[in-house]
């Protein structure tokens, strides 16, 4: 399955964020950091956290820790370069974390118009291993060239609280939160003695086939074995058979539109929202395929 990667770029001028075609820009090899960090600075807000729709479907423009996987992506993708930013992005997180170690799913809202139901309706006073886990697995990521974020109080705080609330899980939970504790277990996996045994534990509540339904979604939402272990050479990547791998990678190259991007097949909440979901998710899916030996 070949990739048409000379639709990427006009997919992406007529349909994304200035904020994604810098990210593929350099990507590509032909931006620099320097332009994604700014396009990144018009999401910041003074508290050092993230709004402003960066999270597409949070749409609000106070800070939130729904947004702090997309500037932590940010911060990994310029790598070995660093940012103040990311740190003063820690140092926000630390000031929202609730008392057990974990964040909330997210801060009430000052503008509620576009935003979906499950950010709008959040519980603000419990903490969510949903968002903490991917949140932390993002800046773990950062972390391991980034030596301020490697030594904030935040994350070790947050690693702390998903460790503790991994193991605490019984059952399988909601495909959502068991994707991201899998990629949180395998950010840790090399620095965190509890990791490999926890993960172990979740990667038997994975099918075989790596497909995990999303409840609540839509029709067809659900997780396949990329959503778990998107990158070779990773701890994740021995929950499943070679051969799972090698097919979810095929569907995903498979998934280019015709006008050269990639789609959600989760709900749409705003017009807003679904451009910027079809730009970040094309950034993802030419990113890991790359990662992968596909491009």
């Amino acid at each position: 399955m070949n990739v048409n990667l000379s639709a990427i770029p006009g997919f992406l001028a007529t349909h994304a964020r200035v904020l994604d075609r810098r990210r593929y820009d350099l990507l590509m090899g032909d931006g620099d950091a320097a332009g994604v960090l700014t396009a990144l600075e018009a999401y910041r807000n003074p508290d050092g956290g993230y709004g402003w729709g960066l999270e597409p479907d949070l749409r609000s423009p106070e800070s939130q820790p729904g947004a702090a996987l997309h500037a932590f992506e940010v911060f990994a993708d310029i790598a070995p370069e660093t940012s103040p930013r990311a740190a003063e992005l820690c140092g926000y997180l630390d000031a929202v974390t609730l008392p057990d170690g974990g964040l909330p799913f997210a801060q009430p809202l000052t503008v509620p118009h576009g935003t979906a139901p499950w950010w709008a309706g959040a519980d603000t006073t419990t903490s969510s291993l949903q968002i903490t886990a991917v949140s932390a697995a993002a800046a773990h990521r950062v972390a391991a060239h980034d030596p301020a974020v490697a030594a904030h109080p935040w994350l070790e705080k947050a690693t702390r609280y998903c460790l503790d609330a991994i193991q605490e899980l019984d059952g399988r939970p909601h495909a959502y939160v068991l994707s991201f504790a899998v990629l949180f277990l395998d950010a840790v996996y090399d620095t965190q003695p509890r990791a490999a045994d926890l993960l172990k534990r979740l990667g038997a509540l994975i099918p075989e086939d790596g497909r995990v339904p999303v409840e609540g979604g839509t029709a067809n939402e659900a997780l396949r074995p990329l959503d778990f272990a998107p990158y070779p050479g990773r701890p994740a990547r021995d929950l499943f058979d070679p051969e799972v791998i090698a097919a979810d990678l095929v569907r995903l190259a498979g998934g280019q539109k015709d006008d050269g991007g990639w789609t959600v097949d989760y709900a749409r909440i705003s017009p807003a929202g679904s451009l910027d979901w079809r730009g970040a998710i094309t950034i993802h899916a030419v990113d890991v395929l790359r990662a992968n030996g596909f491009i």
